[in-house]
């Protein structure tokens, strides 16, 4: 309950309390790790963090009485201003820890979609993050605020006799299907640009990767460009495309993408379904890895079924492990392995420095021969 006590506890301006529920999933740590880091993506400061084990989620509070006591406390001592779970929340949950809580309660999606609405800067971006933030608010004026449930009469934008749920649902569905008109507007606009790509025999390179491990670094690195890069959760959220002129091959265009993270909304993946549509059509991926992070494998593991699922599994990988300059001497070691089809197919490097990358056009060169013999010969096909 907020404190009735009469005395003004001081808060402070995008502070928070961190709640972070272990359900038995032996990630825990890490997933409290990559919140942390999202509240710093987000500027916001942690004040405290509250940890717990559960068997389920509890149906009105989430963490249940006895955390929200705790919560509640930590919030009149630590002088936080909000609340971010790190887990999704729903619409109930969200609206009884607010009463209860007297502050803002921030789920994982929210905090990912604000993060989003900041570093969003091209036109296209704009509207994708609008359309999911939209989307997910969607589901809490559903069931959720039902003290927007006031009978008042036609005043302007109202119809008569229509309550302001009623109102806030109406103008939400038409701003969204205008931005998804808009959004098909564009898509047909990359589409067009993709087919004249292909006429003229131009194959394209995606690089993909979970958030972080140094994709626009390395976009940069080989394309001489100023992307904007940081070490930061979703520095880069539009695409970006240039020409990378590959030895013996000649020009190819390569995109830097938006990475990817654990359990991104799926009011996200939908929104850029548009921008990720680039690498759904591109001939080989870069799959960039933080050599450096203890939960390689998991973040490799996340980023191959985000692949799946916007059906970008089957395009030909090469894996980059970057960030060799932080690692310790034993991997320190710039190089590169082929497969069994005397294929390179994982690559050693470092993007801040620029050791490593003569691999990445060698690679490239190779695979991209391929790719135009195999082009040649469906082109081929078709005229016959």
């Amino acid at each position: 309950m907020p404190d009735r006590s009469g005395i003004q506890h001081t808060r402070n301006k995008n502070a928070a309390i961190l709640v972070n529920l272990d359900f038995g999933d032996g990630m825990s740590n890490e997933r409290l790790q990559e919140l942390q880091q999202l509240a710093a993506s987000d500027q916001i400061t942690v004040c405290a963090v509250v940890e717990g084990k559960r068997m389920c989620p509890d149906a009105k509070t989430y963490v249940g009485s006895g955390k929200v006591a705790e919560i509640e406390q930590l919030l009149a001592s630590a002088g936080a201003n909000m609340v971010i779970f790190n887990h999704d929340l729903s619409p109930a949950q969200q609206r009884n820890l607010m009463q209860q809580l007297d502050c803002p309660v921030v789920d994982r999606t929210s905090l990912i979609l604000d993060i989003f609405a900041q570093r969003a800067k091209s036109h296209e971006g704009k509207l994708q993050v609008e359309l999911a933030q939209l989307e997910h608010l969607a589901t809490r004026l559903v069931r959720g605020w039902t003290h927007l449930e006031r009978q008042k009469g036609g005043i302007g934008l109202r119809g008569p006799g229509e309550t302001q749920l009623e109102t806030d649902r109406r103008l939400l569905r038409k701003r969204v299907k205008l931005l998804k008109e808009k959004l098909v507007n564009l898509e047909r606009q990359r589409k067009v640009q993709r087919r004249s790509r292909r006429r003229s025999k131009v194959l394209s390179v995606s690089i993909v990767g979970y958030t972080n491990a140094g994709k626009s670094t390395l976009f940069n690195r080989l394309t001489r460009s100023e992307t904007y890069a940081a070490d930061q959760l979703f520095a880069t959220l539009d695409t970006t495309t240039r020409k990378l002129f590959i030895p013996e091959r000649g020009p190819v265009v390569i995109s830097d993408t938006v990475g990817f993270i654990r359990d991104l909304p799926h009011t996200l993946v939908a929104a850029f379904r548009a921008t990720l549509e680039e690498t759904v059509e591109a001939d080989i991926l870069l799959h960039v890895v933080d050599i450096c992070s203890p939960n390689k494998d998991e973040q490799i593991e996340e980023v191959n079924k985000l692949l799946a699922e916007i059906g970008a599994d089957e395009i030909p990988q090469i894996m980059v492990y970057n960030k060799i300059d932080l690692c310790d001497s034993q991997e320190k070691c710039v190089g590169f392995m082929r497969d069994e089809y005397d294929r390179i197919s994982r690559i050693r490097l470092s993007a801040k420095t620029g050791e490593g990358l003569d691999f990445i056009r060698q690679a490239l060169s190779e695979a991209l021969s391929k790719e135009v013999e195999s082009m040649n010969k469906t082109l081929a096909g078709c005229i016959n």
